[in-house]
């Protein structure tokens, strides 16, 4: 290689140029090979159990046609964030290869465990992937119901991020989550801060002065 550099300087360094995009290439390639829909449900898991709660969704069937695929969901669009999450996934590789969740009584097992952490992780990009498609900004508050548009609007205020609502959106949420109860902080918060009730329960009765509203 040294005498390569010696004896022709120019074509040296373009040995090196063409032998650095070929590898960049390929290295690209193979990273959006395994950014599709057909590639994460090569894995017979993910075929069976999530993937099925998926086809139900509106994220994969509606009026307009715009389907969001699962790398559009768990993989980052910025590069640098796509490279980590796929290095991370070979935690994934290990765990297809031991067989962790073969079988449906083992995903289920595992199932909470796995939200969660997917959870974690939304809660701490800000939900950086669902923004990809579901800007506040670009929401149109009129045609949303009187309940979204409260929350989007206390979401603005309060700086929550979009998993922390919309959880079990697509894929069902584990036995014996108690989605009210994670809720609850919310509700708390709101009644503190005096949000008009029947924003969200439509037709409530107000309780005779000094009573409170109760639950």
């Amino acid at each position: 290689m040294l005498e390569l550099f010696t004896t022709y300087p120019v074509g040296g360094l373009a040995a090196v140029f063409l032998a650095g995009m070929m590898f960049w290439g390929a290295f690209n390639w193979s990273l959006e090979l395994t950014n599709t829909e057909a590639f994460c449900i090569s894995c017979h898991a993910m075929k069976q159990y999530v993937y099925t709660e998926y086809r139900k969704t509106v994220h994969f069937r509606n009026r307009t046609g715009v389907r969001a695929s699962c790398p559009d969901c768990h993989v980052p669009r910025e590069w640098i964030y796509k490279v980590a999450r796929k290095v991370g996934a070979t935690n994934e590789l290990f765990h297809w290869l031991k067989g962790s969740i073969d079988t449906p009584e083992k995903f289920e097992a595992k199932r909470e465990q796995l939200a969660r952490g997917v959870w974690a992780s939304m809660e701490a990009t800000d939900s950086r992937e669902c923004r990809n498609c579901h800007g506040t900004g670009a929401m149109n508050a009129e045609a949303q119901t009187a309940r979204a548009r409260t929350w989007h609007a206390l979401a603005g205020k309060w700086r929550t991020t979009c998993i922390e609502c919309h959880q079990g959106i697509v894929h069902s949420l584990p036995r014996g989550f108690d989605k009210e109860a994670l809720m609850d902080k919310f509700h708390d918060r709101m009644e503190r801060e005096k949000v008009n009730c029947r924003l969200c329960h439509e037709g409530i009765v107000a309780p005779p002065p000094g009573e409170g509203w109760g639950r």
